[in-house]
């Protein structure tokens, strides 16, 4: 089974470096594996694509060995593992607000004893039942150690619930949204220091944690804060290199 780069990187105390993507992009997926890049955030809570690309995008992320962490839109229990045996390597969920909705999650996506994930092995993970159905198969404790869970904080209530979450055996990264936080703390609400509490959570209870955007000085902070997860890319950024090539146009066609 392939090795998640981004768990390689958590484990050793490193930093994974994540783009984000939402639309059907194939070429994305080369450049961000070619630029280092360990993972793609594949945000399927805003943004639609049918099953057959989704499996696409999971099979050309495996061809370039290239972690696909996906947003998804449900907490179903048997479409969240099919994401894991179509390819993915992990999962970004949307408002884990309490401790409850975190062990669901991890019931889900991960086999016996850890969790309640149903067992098939004919899935691209398990290279189509090549790796499952050996006799000397170590795929059920692969597709374990080899996926992850990262869990969104982007409410209140999960600021309130903080320790409780971190504290969910088989939660891998607990990862500050920001603007749905800020959103929900409203203009009174000190989105700095909702940030420090969640650093401060995960470093109690073993746990790393990320941030997505901002600016290079904002990154470079968060990191020194203990960040190991930061999302730093992604496709909507090609609206700079359309605006830069009109400017040029503008420069060079009467």
């Amino acid at each position: 089974m392939r090795r998640s780069k981004t768990l390689e990187k958590l484990r050793s105390g490193r930093c994974a470096r994540v783009c984000g993507m939402g639309h059907y992009l194939p070429f994305y997926i080369r450049y961000a594996a070619h630029f280092r890049f360990d993972a793609i955030w594949l945000d399927l809570e805003h943004r639609a694509m049918s099953q057959r690309e989704v499996q696409s995008i999971l099979a050309m992320c495996q061809q370039h060995d290239i972690d696909c962490m996906v947003r998804t839109p449900t907490q179903g229990r048997t479409r969240l593992y099919r994401f894991l045996e179509d390819g993915a390597t992990g999962f970004m969920i949307p408002f884990v607000s309490n401790a409850d909705i975190a062990r669901h999650i991890v019931e889900a996506v991960k086999f016996p004893p850890q969790g309640n994930r149903g067992l098939d092995g004919a899935g691209l993970d398990a290279d189509f039942g090549i790796e499952a159905w050996k006799p000397d198969s170590t795929y059920l404790e692969d597709a374990n150690q080899q996926t992850f869970v990262v869990g969104q904080i982007e409410t209140a209530e999960a600021l309130d619930e903080l320790d409780d979450i971190a504290a969910v055996p088989g939660l891998d990264v607990l990862f500050v949204g920001p603007a749905d936080l800020g959103l929900r703390l409203g203009e009174g609400g000190d989105l700095d220091a909702a940030i420090q509490a969640v650093a401060d959570a995960a470093s109690r209870h073993g746990k790393a944690w990320g941030i997505a955007g901002g600016t290079p000085e904002q990154l470079s902070r968060y990191r020194q804060m203990g960040a190991q997860m930061l999302v730093a890319a992604g496709e909507f950024a090609l609206v700079k290199v359309l605006e830069e090539g009109s400017k040029v146009l503008d420069e060079t066609v009467e």
